[in-house]
């Protein structure tokens, strides 16, 4: 919760706690993604990218997001006003609003 403090997140106290109890361990897959094949561009490549910009993300600014849309392969970017680094939490609303764009524009 300290992080979030340091980094002015704009959510409500009540959701990070049930996501800090939601999180899972992530040595779960640890085992399963050693054997896969490091990202190739045959793989990673072929799918489709959006980034959507968290506009008042503390730990990524904007400036350094749009530096990573930059040098990579994003086929569409999305911005939401007012999100922080976890826009599940500081932008729900708008957050779903934009993976149900990306949902209907790109899933076949």
């Amino acid at each position: 919760m300290e992080v979030a403090k340091q980094n002015n997140n704009n959510f409500v106290l009540q959701d990070l706690t049930l996501a800090t109890l939601m999180v899972r361990p992530t040595l779960i897959f640890q085992e399963d993604l050693s054997n896969k094949a490091p990202f190739s561009e045959e793989r990673y490549g072929s799918v489709d990218k959006v980034f959507i910009i968290c506009g008042e993300d503390a730990l990524l600014t904007v400036e350094f997001q749009r530096l990573f849309i930059q040098n990579s392969a994003v086929k569409e970017v999305m911005e939401i006003e007012g999100a922080d680094h976890m826009a599940m939490l500081s932008k729900p609303k708008e957050l779903c609003q934009c993976l149900t764009t990306i949902v209907s524009n790109y899933v076949k």
